[in-house]
């Protein structure tokens, strides 16, 4: 058998199919649905299972199908909200971990691969290369100052282990992004290896010290920031963002980009005021936004 081929086996089988169910009234439902798959893989010989928090989030059931077919039931452990990780356990569960590795090991113009679940037991592999380490900033107050940024196309579900050629755990894959050269991003396997004994202790990053959450979708244009959408009952809906304001200021300092203003909220805490001025129908108007915890709002 092809050496690549034994590779692929080996980390398919250290793969999981997540299936989570998410209560109607659980407020990432109207966003993310309450019937979610994903894929997860298995990194250490108590069967924890690394996947992508927005699979599991406010999850009230979660199987696991290995690639036999055998299910096993799950329960989110731990999630880190600031990197987008979650962490299950799976009780019973007989399949292999993954071999540790770095995404420090690698560089641009490496080899890398992923395995993807397509549903139950079927799995999907494509390969590529890693093509920059650059941070990167989402719409939804996400930022990663250090993400995997591949050629590969993620063939199946969100959560697939990213390794190198050589078959070790570097990443989980996160998001399809459909740019010519930078299909998909993975984050790297650190955020959970390196802070593994405080998420399986404590469920989540208690060292970090909370930020605050304004619980808002932003488009970043070329000369300004804009609401793009509001998570309903999260603090901006309920002080008065409306979708479409465009942020000029928070405080005294002027909005000059979407991660410009994501690190000025995170200056601070939750419950802490938030002073926005908007521009909205032409005009300046200011909106004070007592901020959330993202971690508390979600936890329901």
């Amino acid at each position: 058998m092809d050496a690549h081929v034994r590779l692929l086996q080996q980390v398919a089988a250290s793969t999981v199919t997540v299936a989570a169910d998410i209560p109607q009234t659980h407020p990432s439902a109207s966003v993310l649905g309450s019937s979610r798959a994903g894929t997860g893989a298995v990194v250490d010989e108590d069967g924890s299972v690394v996947t992508v928090n927005y699979v599991v989030l406010g999850a009230q059931r979660v199987v696991v199908t290995d690639v036999e077919g055998k299910r096993f039931p799950a329960r989110v452990v731990a999630q880190d909200f600031a990197s987008g990780l979650a962490v299950l356990g799976v009780a019973g569960a007989t399949v292999p971990p993954l071999r540790r590795g770095s995404s420090h090991e690698v560089s641009a113009g490496c080899d890398v691969f992923l395995v993807a679940s397509v549903g139950a037991t079927e799995r999907r592999s494509a390969s590529g290369s890693l093509v920059a380490t650059d941070s990167f900033d989402a719409y939804w107050e996400y930022y990663l100052p250090r993400a995997l940024w591949i050629t590969a196309i993620n063939p199946g579900l969100g959560g697939a282990p990213l390794c190198d050629a050589r078959g070790q755990f570097i990443g989980v894959v996160s998001l399809n992004l459909g740019a010519i050269g930078r299909a998909t991003l993975a984050i790297p396997s650190e955020n959970f290896y390196e802070h593994a004994e405080e998420l399986l202790r404590d469920g989540r990053r208690t060292t970090r010290p909370t930020r605050a959450w304004v619980g808002m979708f932003c488009y970043a244009l070329p000369d300004r920031t804009v609401v793009a959408g509001l998570i309903p009952g999260a603090p901006g809906e309920r002080c008065g963002l409306v979708v479409g304001d465009i942020l000029v200021r928070i405080g005294e300092e002027p909005i000059t980009g979407r991660l410009q203003l994501y690190e000025a909220i995170w200056k601070r805490r939750p419950g802490d005021d938030i002073d926005l001025k908007v521009l909205r129908d032409g005009h300046i108007q200011s909106v004070t936004v007592t901020s959330g915890d993202a971690e508390e709002f979600f936890s329901v």
